[in-house]
């Protein structure tokens, strides 16, 4: 029973000690961008009240700030899986890109598929990313090599591929935009809280969510994750097998970018544009960086990005900023939160030696 007790009274102080700090860099951030609108605003007034609220003045931008935030829940998860083994994967630019190419190509592949068509091709699009990560995790495994710069250089190299492929052979001639062809009517999501973007979508992110949090805490394979993300050593003594556990999260990382990308274009887009995921894959890690890798906590981080996001496109709407101070924002954050990675790649390397 004292035992019982003492781990609960150590869960619970780690996880006010991660709140606290998640909630001074979100203070932090807000601060700086009142210092922005002080410094470049002739109007400050008017851009603040703007950029606080009008993510929530209505139905339109609220649903719209919602749909912002589902590909970023899918790379936070996939962000925070890697972590929590210990891994670290920049790679998600690439793999919500390419995930959203190959669904895409899926999606006008299997046309008259229906509904076994939408589950075929989100997951070839989550395979997809799985695969990319996986690489990375692989060359670990096989030569020690870092799977930070692996991933981020795949990833540069994916993005350029993939872009080559939406302004090439897949551009749609009938538009002018440098995109592929519209998905079939039959494979987009429902639309809620119309006229915004927000589709069903929104659901999977929240039941992903979910299925994280119970394959994390309740199966064994996610304590085994955990534990050898915590000590490798004492992980391959206890029997754990260390080398599928530096390729298994690494793949659960890049699916769950890709399948994010899949659910931006079945339920927002409906066409792979050129380069259309810019930013999502770094703002995904940002959103697990401030959750502390913690599922549960990715969605309200997440909705913090996006409510940046919302509330900088309307004072840029409405005011004489610019869309670039959220941008600064989003830096500001990733200023704060970098150091919690220099701190886990530290603590890592010293558990390994």
């Amino acid at each position: 029973m004292v035992d019982r007790m003492e781990k609960r009274r150590v869960t619970i102080v780690a996880t006010l000690r991660n709140s606290i700090g998640a909630v001074v860099i979100v203070g932090i951030a807000l601060a700086a961008l009142v210092v922005l609108s002080l410094l470049l605003s002739e109007t400050p007034m008017k851009t603040l009240r703007y950029f606080f609220l009008g993510p929530v003045q209505n139905t339109y931008y609220f649903g719209n700030m919602l749909n912002m935030a589902i590909p970023l829940i899918f790379g936070g998860l996939g962000v925070s899986l890697a972590m929590r083994s210990g891994s670290f994967n920049l790679g998600g630019e690439g793999q919500l890109y390419s995930g959203a190419f190959v669904a895409t190509i899926s999606a006008l592949a299997l046309a008259r598929w229906g509904s076994a068509g939408v589950v075929v091709a989100l997951l070839l699009g989550t395979c997809t990313g799985g695969l990319l990560a996986a690489l990375s995790g692989v060359l670990r495994m096989k030569w020690n090599t870092s799977e930070l710069i692996t991933s981020f250089l795949v990833s540069n190299a994916v993005v350029l591929v993939v872009s080559y492929l939406i302004a090439g052979p897949f551009m749609d001639p009938a538009t002018n935009l440098i995109a592929t062809r519209m998905i079939p009517e039959s494979f987009r999501f429902t639309r809620i809280l119309e006229p915004s973007n927000l589709s069903s979508a929104l659901f999977a992110a929240v039941i992903a969510v979910l299925v994280v949090h119970l394959y994390l805490y309740k199966t064994k394979s996610g304590y085994e994750l955990r534990l050898f993300g915590l000590n490798p050593r004492f992980a391959a003594y206890g029997g754990i097998r260390t080398k599928w556990y530096q390729v298994w999260p690494m793949f659960l990382s890049g699916a769950f970018y890709g399948l994010g990308g899949g659910m931006a274009i079945f339920g927002t887009y409906y066409a792979c544009m050129k380069e259309f995921s810019t930013g999502m894959g770094w703002n995904g890690l940002a959103v697990a960086l401030i959750a502390r890798h913690r599922p549960g906590a990715v969605i309200p981080a997440a909705l913090f990005f996006a409510y940046i996001e919302s509330g900088a496109r309307n004072a840029m709407l409405h005011s004489d900023v610019t869309f670039e101070i959220a941008s600064i924002v989003q830096s500001v954050v990733f200023f704060l939160v970098t150091s919690a990675v220099l701190q886990k790649i530290g603590s890592v390397q010293r558990r390994s030696v």
